[in-house]
């Protein structure tokens, strides 16, 4: 059973299939004693929560302490991209943070997790995140105040991280990092983080985590287009506690790309229904992700337009043989970005499922992923999201480093300081 509760009373509690009053019966409380536990007004005794554990793993013969190679948490989860390719080379998840209510749902549909998805990480003890070898994050871009760090630095006095990026999200990955000092970290972003701000903000995320913090650093921007048919360039920053040689510089891509075919329904029968995506035997795609007569219009005029004055703004119209571009959080609004051309009638959107393929939640012919939300919601959940098939390529690549340093695998070749890191000292003055 799957909850979008953000106690871990609650979460169990469903778990485990019981109402609040079987729970109240069960545990001779009262129902508004259960009630507070349940809106986390109060907590219950651990051994209330042990005992809940142990009714749902027994129902299920799900236990959730099996072989793993080492132990992760997952930070501006989203819909689980980090966690699915993280999971995929042996890792295990141990906590998980999200602020928005829909992509909890979403997350929890797909994953088995034994523990909450906790809201907003400005809310989380750090005391109460279990131990973990390994922190993923895809926190925002945000901009840092400079001004007060002119001013400390014209006044003599120090400032690190706590003054520099206080208010930001960054500033609460950076805060884990110090207090648990974990053996890794991924860090993912747009590739503009480099230039944000004028390039301010990244010197003093690498100064935060190089010189504040004391990690060995690397960082490279990947494009999808490799694994997926979609060019989509994204910024990997990983770290490790220790010196164990890592670089993004050993990295091999693919140097062939997969077409949009791969991704697309068919439409010719071979492929199970999947109302409201496709309609009839065949599985020829719902009619409502065609354009109207109206939009479809109104895109080109909005094109022309631009072409005349000269600049590049427009849709972008692509067959079974193409890359398409980079599928964004507004598509619902028009999906102009990437439309998909249809003989005799107006092109088409992609729908929620080939948005899953093209973001390698699900394999190309697979609709395992489940979506259980409207399509506005599952556009902007898909295009906020990583394309799962880079980070599994990222995350085979960090795990040798990962087992040297947790002594449960030899020492990787030695590859020299990271090239981007070099660069990044010998070009950039920190701020």
């Amino acid at each position: 059973m799957k909850t979008s509760k953000n106690t871990e009373f609650s979460y169990l509690r469903e778990l485990a299939g019981y109402s609040v009053k079987e729970v109240a019966s069960l545990f001779g409380k009262s129902e508004r004693t259960v009630y507070r536990w349940e809106n986390g007004e109060t907590t219950p005794d651990n051994r209330i929560i042990q005992e809940l554990k142990a009714i749902y793993e027994a129902r299920s013969g799900n236990k959730h302490n099996g072989p793993y190679k080492f132990k992760f948490i997952d930070l501006f989860a989203g819909i689980g991209g980090l966690r699915k390719a993280f999971e995929s080379v042996g890792g295990k998840c141990v906590f998980t943070s999200e602020w928005d209510q829909a992509c909890r749902k979403t997350y929890q549909e797909n994953f088995d997790c034994d523990h909450p998805v906790h809201g907003d990480i400005r809310e989380i003890d750090l005391d109460s995140v279990p131990e973990y070898d390994v922190l993923l994050a895809g926190f925002p871009c945000q901009p840092f105040s400079i001004a007060g760090v002119s001013k400390k630095n014209s006044l003599g006095r120090p400032h690190g991280f706590h003054c520099d990026t206080q208010g930001t999200l960054f500033f609460d990955v950076a805060h884990m990092l110090e207090r648990h000092r974990p053996k890794a970290f991924l860090l993912e972003n747009v590739k503009n983080l480099v230039s944000h701000d004028k390039g301010r903000t990244f010197k003093i995320i690498m100064r935060t985590l190089v010189e504040e913090l004391g990690y060995h650093v690397d960082y490279r921007i990947i494009d999808a287009k490799p694994f997926v048919p979609q060019h989509r360039e994204r910024i990997f920053i990983a770290g490790f506690r220790e010196d164990a040689g890592f670089s993004f510089d050993d990295l091999i891509l693919p140097d062939t790309s997969p077409k949009l075919r791969s991704i697309l329904h068919p439409e010719d029968g071979t492929e199970v229904p999947e109302p409201p995506y496709t309609e009839g035997s065949s599985a020829t795609v719902a009619s409502k992700y065609t354009l109207s007569d109206r939009l479809w219009q109104y895109l080109q005029n909005y094109a022309e337009k631009h072409r005349a004055k000269g600049n590049g703004f427009g849709y972008g119209l692509f067959g079974p043989e193409d890359v398409a571009r980079t599928l964004s959080a507004r598509y619902y609004k028009d999906g102009s970005e990437i439309l998909i051309k249809q003989d005799g009638k107006n092109p088409r959107r992609l729908t929620p499922r080939e948005c899953a393929r093209l973001m390698g939640f699900d394999k190309p012919g697979e609709s395992k992923f489940v979506i259980p939300v409207s399509d506005t919601q599952a556009y902007k959940q898909f295009g906020n999201s990583v394309a799962v098939p880079v980070v599994e390529a990222v995350a085979r690549h960090m795990l040798p480093y990962l087992e040297y340093i947790m002594g449960t695998g030899g020492r990787p070749a030695a590859t020299g300081k990271p090239e981007q890191l070099v660069l990044f000292e010998k070009e950039v003055a920190y701020v």
